[in-house]
């Protein structure tokens, strides 16, 4: 089992910057792979951006120049970097993990925060 609690939402203007964290505790070595996903209300959730144990990192293209995902192994913890914020990127970001049990990855979620961005 791994839990997940993400901080750092909240409101800010078109342009500004906000960091969000996300605390993993648990069975923390059987995690591969941690991402923060979002979404807006009535659209699908999607990946934003996501880290690896080796720190290969993915981006969206939508926020690629503009966010950047990091990880401190030794807090346990995950940032996502947000700059040059947009009205767009208003959603609920989730932290996510995949433990890989077996052949199989196991994805767990955080509870989400909210990130709104002023016109």
């Amino acid at each position: 089992q791994v839990q997940l609690v993400e901080s750092g939402g909240g409101l800010v203007q078109a342009g500004g910057s906000l960091r969000l964290s996300c605390v993993a505790s648990g069975s923390i070595f059987s995690i591969k792979i941690m991402g923060w996903y979002r979404q807006a209300p009535g659209k699908q959730r999607e990946l934003v951006a996501s880290i690896t144990s080796g720190d290969k990192t993915n981006y969206a293209d939508s926020v690629k120049g503009r966010f950047t995902i990091s990880r401190d192994i030794a807090k346990n913890t995950v940032y996502l970097q947000m700059s040059s914020l947009k009205p767009e990127d208003t959603a609920v970001y989730y932290c996510n993990a995949g433990v890989v049990v077996g052949d199989t990855l196991i994805p767990y979620w955080g509870q989400g925060t909210q990130v709104t961005v002023s016109s």
